[in-house]
């Protein structure tokens, strides 16, 4: 079941929201060639904190950090610890914040110092993929524009949506319904009404779709070792 906020919930959110922004923006100035991810980490939760707020994700089912760091062909989850980025890195960052109860989840994908134009391309498309999902986030709209508006972006570039991840509702928790995978058909799924809260985030890869949890049980890689890129906001249907 989809469960719509009321306004003041929403606002509370949008509250929780502008924190996160502010920590997102934080750690893209620090994320720096020889940064250690856990020192991002480390940023991360004393920003929140300072902020009133809780990060989300720490201790979420077990999960050790603030934050997850995922350089290069990581997807996503990756455990923020010793590793320092490099030059022409690519590194995602998704970062939850909590704040009076209510929840807001969003991710960035950095350029390392420089990088090169393939790199760049792809952090480009993924940003516009997710630009595409957030216009179809309007009353009247189904859920399967929402999810083929991204598609549909990603594939014309010639790079591939990861279709065992996805989307989510989000606001009272991290995690509610529905599940919003980053491709399918127009004009399917539920009709979005106002009030609904979701994370819309693409996670793209240069080459195949296909992914596997690596050993420590969270982070996810390209199956073909391919890069990533990681974007995702939080919206309210209106």
């Amino acid at each position: 079941m989809i469960v719509r906020k009321s306004s003041a919930e929403v606002a509370r959110i949008g509250a929780a929201g502008r924190v996160l922004a502010d920590c997102l923006d934080l750690l893209a100035g620090a994320a720096r060639p020889g940064v250690a991810t856990a020192e991002l980490d480390r940023l991360a939760e004393a920003f929140i904190r300072e902020h009133a707020g809780v990060p989300t994700f720490l201790g979420y089912r077990g999960f050790p950090a603030s934050i997850c760091a995922s350089p290069n062909d990581m997807v996503v989850h990756g455990i923020p610890g010793q590793l320092k980025v490099a030059e022409g890195d690519l590194l995602s960052l998704d970062v939850g914040v909590t704040l009076d109860g209510y929840v807001a989840d969003s991710a960035v994908s950095l350029p390392i110092g420089t990088v090169d134009a393939e790199t760049l391309r792809l952090m480009d498309v993924t940003r516009e993929s997710l630009e595409a999902g957030l216009a179809e986030c309007r009353t009247g709209r189904r859920l399967g524009d929402v999810s083929h508006a991204v598609q549909e972006v990603v594939e014309a570039a010639g790079f591939n949506v990861v279709r065992s991840l996805v989307g989510h509702g989000v606001g009272r928790t991290m995690h509610e319904d529905p599940q919003i995978p980053n491709f399918g058909d127009p004009g399917r799924g539920p009709r979005l009404e106002e009030g609904m809260v979701f994370a819309i985030e693409p996670m793209v890869n240069a080459g195949g779709h296909e992914v596997y949890v690596a050993e420590d049980g969270w982070s996810i890689h390209t199956s073909d070792g391919s890069l990533s890129a990681h974007f995702e906001h939080t919206v309210a249907v209106k």
